[in-house]
Order: C-alpha cells, then structure tokens, then sequence
C-alpha cells in the first residue's frame, strides 16, 4: 500500500511555471508506475501524463504540447510534475495515482490517490 501526498500548487499567472511533488509513503515506491490527474470545477477527471516504475517511460495527453515533464526520483519516493507556459485553463486541482499495472489513462484503473494541489493561473 502506499499514500500520496501532493504538494506544489498556487496561483501564477499565464506563461510562469510550477513544480507539483507528490511525496509517496512506504518502501516499495518504485514498483509503481505513476499518473498525474487534473480536474477542474464542474470537469471530469482528466488524464495529464505518467510515467514508469523506472522513469524511463512517460506519456502525456495531447494538450500538454511539451509543456509538462513527469519525472520521478525513487530515491526520495517522489514523482514531479513541471509545468511550464502555463494557460489559464490549466487552472484545476492536480491529483498523483498509482498502480501496479501497466500505466494508463483510465483514472479509475489506479489504485491509490493523493489529496489534490490546486493550481490556479490567471490571465
């Protein structure tokens, strides 16, 4: 079992950048493959990118346009989300998942959630 804490999130205005963490617990971290998620108020959950158990995999959704890397540091059972150029309808709450599968961008294929971060970016 592991939990996930976020941290990170604020407000910025279009075009800054922001490092989201997601701190995990427990000592088999780096047997998870890792998703972030983003929900919006009144949205459904949405997909932004995840990457392997060994970082050395990752996958984003199509409205990233290389401006996000997830990366992960196993050491520190940490997984980053940097977001650069960011847009106002970035604004939502930024959510870490984990699982033992095969990544995916079904949020309900993961197991373990953490709290949220919320990222708000202004015009």
């Amino acid at each position: 079992q592991v939990q996930l804490v976020e941290s990170g999130g604020g407000l910025v205005q279009a075009g800054g950048s922001l490092r989201l963490s997601c701190a995990a617990s427990g000592r088999t971290f780096s047997s998870y493959n890792m998703a972030w998620f983003r929900q919006a108020p009144g949205e459904e959950r949405e997909f932004v990118g995840d990457i392997s158990w060994s970082g050395g995999s990752t996958y984003y959704a199509d409205f990233v346009q290389g401006r996000f890397t997830i990366s992960r540091d196993n050491a520190k059972n940490t997984v980053y989300l940097q977001m650069n150029n960011l847009h106002p309808e970035d604004t939502a709450v930024y959510s870490c998942a984990a699982r033992r599968g095969p990544t995916t961008i079904r949020a309900d294929a993961y197991n373990y959630w953490g709290q949220g971060t919320q990222v708000t970016v202004s015009s």
